[in-house]
């Protein structure tokens, strides 16, 4: 296997150099992805009220179910472009990268229907209230309309990641960002367009970071070079991403769901709960970046070290893997709850959002190094090609806990601190069943394919 300027060895030599060099840039390219998406909030925040602020952030939870099936499904692309890449099949290599981004671009053309006919259908089944649902309907269906950019990116950015490839991806969301921050300020604070604007620029700064990976799969000289002439679905490659990717695009939508339903739970206290929670939902999203930079490098290793069937070294990527999502977790979430208050300032200057963002924050942020170890373990059985059961005992560990909560204990406790328990109790089952999974497929993998304890 050779390696370029910007690919990493990840079958020999020392490991958690090369974790570190692998996550980092994903890690960095994730949180600034998230700062200017948190700049579309505090600028509509800022310059159009709590009512917008809380129309984009009620969209949150249905984006996220409307496209998790195809991001995870790019995850299939991840590991199986890692495979090929470790074992030198650059015929194969090729033809499965032209078959993922063929599907990118079919998948993306297709959520620009389904999202801009459902949004607002959507919307009205979450209890989002009539005061913002106008504004909610307004911005998704403006989001939607950018998804082959959103899609093309992503599938891109996977095939990148297979062969170690963060630091480009970094550069492409960097510039992406800063043109999302400079049309977010012109069409909200200069024209005064609202969420309408914050969605304009979204989609902008898509189709930038969407053009960059295009480009740059387009004039690499190695085997994920892509010609679009080319671009075709191979049914043998498109099998191969599913049986990884669709349970584990099922997985985020299920998971999802049951965000949905807790997004429900929040609208129940109001407008002012709900802008809260945007903003409280915002800062967990940089915790969550950050562990799951770790849990793309664990299956990226993973993949290509089973692929070439070095078991000792796979133990010791998945070992290193827990102390680096552990540590930026503990730092990060301690972090978020001591500076809680002056963080959340930041998105809104009304008392009462600010309390209810605390109340989440109380509760999610230090123990959120769970979630990273709980999404670490199916990452890793997803690089062996396991993802089936890791994805059901996710959706029993996770959405069954969460849905349990809301329905059955949660009325009887009506506080947005004692909703968002549900969060590390989620966390902490999943952990223990997925745990006994990884156990037996790990034995199962030593005996069909001869490895030694």
């Amino acid at each position: 296997m050779k390696t370029g300027r910007y690919e990493i060895d990840m079958c020999n030599g020392s490991i958690l150099d090369k974790l570190i060099s692998f996550s980092l840039p994903l890690m960095i390219s994730s949180i600034l992805q998230l700062m200017f998406n948190a700049v579309d909030i505090i600028v509509v925040g800022r310059f159009d009220g709590s009512q917008a602020l809380a129309a984009v952030g009620s969209t949150t939870a249905l984006i996220n179910i409307f496209t998790n099936l195809f991001i995870g499904i790019s995850l299939g692309t991840n590991v199986l472009a890692a495979r090929y890449f470790a074992t030198g099949q650059d015929k194969e290599m090729s033809e499965a990268v032209h078959t993922a981004i063929s599907l990118a671009l079919i998948s993306g053309i297709a959520m620009v229907f389904v999202g801009m006919g459902a949004s607002r259908f959507a919307l009205g089944l979450m209890g989002t209230p009539a005061d913002v649902i106008d504004q909610s309907a307004l911005y998704m269906r403006i989001y939607f309309a950018g998804m082959p950019f959103f899609m093309l990116y992503n599938y891109g950015a996977a095939i990148l990641r297979a062969v170690g490839d963060t630091k480009r991806p970094l550069l492409f969301l960097t510039v992406a960002g800063l043109a999302n921050v400079i049309l977010d300020i012109l069409l909200v604070a200069v024209i005064p367009l609202g969420v309408a604007g914050v969605a304009i620029g979204t989609v902008a700064s898509q189709m930038i970071s969407s053009i960059l990976v295009l480009r740059c799969l387009y004039r690499s000289k190695a085997s994920y070079q892509i010609r679009f002439s080319r671009l075709t679905i191979k049914w043998v490659y498109l099998k191969r991403i599913f049986q990884v990717g669709i349970p584990a695009g099922i997985q985020s939508t299920v998971i999802d769901f049951s965000n949905a339903l807790l997004q429900s739970s929040v609208n129940s206290f109001g407008s002012t709960a709900m802008a809260g929670y945007t903003a409280a939902n915002n800062i967990l999203g940089f915790l969550y970046v950050a562990v799951n930079a770790v849990t793309q490098a664990c299956m990226s290793f993973t993949s290509q070290n089973y692929s070439v069937g070095k078991q000792k070294r796979m133990d010791r990527v998945l070992i290193d893997c827990c102390f680096l999502s552990a540590g930026a977790a503990i730092v990060l979430g301690v972090g978020a709850w001591v500076f809680g208050p002056r963080i959340l300032n930041i998105y809104t200057s009304d008392v009462e959002v600010i309390r209810c963002g605390l109340e989440i924050l109380s509760i999610t942020t230090v123990p959120y190094f769970l979630c990273g170890i709980m999404d670490l373990i199916p990452g890793a059985l997803r690089g062996m090609g396991h993802s089936g059961v890791p994805m059901i005992l996710s959706i029993i560990g996770t959405v069954g806990t969460r849905i349990l909560w809301i329905y059955v204990f949660f009325p009887q406790h009506r506080s947005l601190h004692f909703l968002f328990i549900s969060y590390p109790g989620s966390w902490t089952i999943t952990i223990l069943m997925q745990t006994v999974c990884f156990w037996f497929v790990r034995k199962q993998c030593i005996r069909l394919m001869g490895w030694r304890e």
